[in-house]
C-alpha cells in the first residue's frame, strides 16, 4: 500500500474492555493518497486479545451529509471513508447502519459496504423474530445492487464530518449548522 507513515502521534493507556488488563492503543497519521490525513489507532490486549482498530480523518469539514447515486459498476469501486459515529443509509435497500457505543471507523468500498450488509444479513437468518420472506427480499435486494444490477443511493450522515467518499459524484451537503444545535 502506498500510504505514506507520517509517524506515531501517542499512546492512549487503559483498560482492556473485555478482561480488565492494562491496555495500549497506538495512533498513528498517514497521508492517504486520494483522501487526505487519516489517524489509524490500533490496540490489542497481550492478555486475552481483545483487538481494536479504528480509523478517521485528521480534518474535519464540518457536520455534513454524503451522498453517491450509484448507476453502475464504476460507483460501486468507489472509496468510502466511514467515521465511528457517522450513519449509512441505502433508502432503496431498506438498509440503516447506525453506529453504537462499540462502533468502529473504516476505509472500505461502496461494494464492500453492501458486503458488510450481507453478512449482518447472514448472522440474522437463524433469529426467530426475522420475518424470513422480507430478510429473502431483502438479501435479493442488495445482492442485485453488489452485482451492479440496480441502482441505488448510499448516504452517509456525519456528524463529526470526518467521513469521505471519493467519488467525481458524490454530493457534500451540511448535516446541520453548529447555530441549529
Amino acid at each position: 500500500m502506498s500510504d505514506e507513515l507520517e509517524g506515531k502521534i501517542w499512546d492512549i493507556r487503559g483498560r482492556c474492555p473485555r478482561c480488565g488488563s492494562d491496555y495500549i492503543i497506538s495512533e498513528y497519521m498517514y497521508e492517504v493518497p486520494l483522501v487526505g490525513k487519516a489517524i489509524l489507532s490500533s490496540g490489542e490486549c497481550r492478555s486475552c486479545g481483545y483487538k481494536y482498530r479504528d480509523v478517521r480523518m485528521a480534518e474535519s469539514q464540518g457536520p455534513q451529509r454524503l451522498t453517491l447515486y450509484v448507476e453502475d459498476t464504476d460507483d460501486l469501486n468507489s472509496l468510502v471513508v466511514r467515521a465511528s459515529t457517522a450513519s449509512i443509509y441505502i433508502p432503496e435497500l431498506g438498509v440503516s447502519i447506525e453506529p453504537g457505543p462499540a462502533s468502529r471507523g473504516y476505509i472500505s468500498t461502496v461494494e464492500g459496504i453492501l458486503d458488510r450488509v450481507l453478512r449482518v444479513m447472514m448472522a440474522l437468518k437463524d433469529d426467530e423474530e426475522v420475518d424470513m420472506e422480507r430478510w429473502e427480499y431483502v438479501k435479493r435486494m442488495v445482492e442485485s445492487a453488489k452485482r451492479g444490477e440496480s441502482t441505488f443511493t448510499l448516504i452517509i450522515d456525519d456528524p463529526e464530518g470526518v467521513s469521505r467518499i471519493i467519488s467525481d459524484k458524490a454530493t457534500k451537503d451540511r448535516l446541520y449548522y453548529q447555530d441549529d444545535v
